[in-house]
């Protein structure tokens, strides 16, 4: 299994500021996006994860670097790759491309704390634990932190 997901998104008019460039902080939106399809390429939704076991996975940081602008209609790729974690953090780590080009865009990390619905830090249920284990989140985490360029 790729140690990575990648998700697919469309620049809408919406994102975009007076200069057709997108607001910066629409590439959090799409981490977001990232994350929930990491989930499902791990094995499991993060819906249920939230809902059935009472576990979320609450940013506690988040960083972006901007490299090239995005532009009204642009297509997307968010690669997302899981970067570190332990029993009660999780990091994530993301590259965006413009196709078809594979221009690489920017790049990002979010962490996340793992917390209750009453926002209690918690350890990660056992269950989950297999997802984020090695060699998912160790080869990820010994890399280079970044994913080769283009999409496959």
């Amino acid at each position: 299994m790729k140690d990575f997901a990648d998700s697919s998104v469309r620049v809408r008019y919406a994102e975009t500021d007076q200069m057709g460039v997108v607001y910066h902080g629409n590439y959090f939106t799409w981490f977001e996006v990232g994350r929930v399809e990491m989930c499902r390429h791990l094995g499991f939704e993060y819906k249920k994860m939230e809902t059935e076991d009472d576990t979320l996975i609450v940013v506690a940081e988040a960083s972006c670097r901007y490299k090239r602008p995005a532009r009204f209609d642009d297509e997307l790729v968010v690669r997302t790759r899981v970067t570190r974690y332990d029993r009660r953090t999780l990091r994530f780590g993301y590259e965006i491309f413009r196709q078809p080009e594979d221009e690489l865009l920017a790049t990002g990390e979010t962490t996340h704390v793992i917390c209750d619905h009453q926002g209690r830090p918690k350890s990660m249920p056992e269950k989950y634990r297999k997802y984020f284990s090695p060699p998912h989140a160790h080869a990820a985490a010994h890399g280079d932190g970044h994913a080769s360029k283009g999409v496959k």
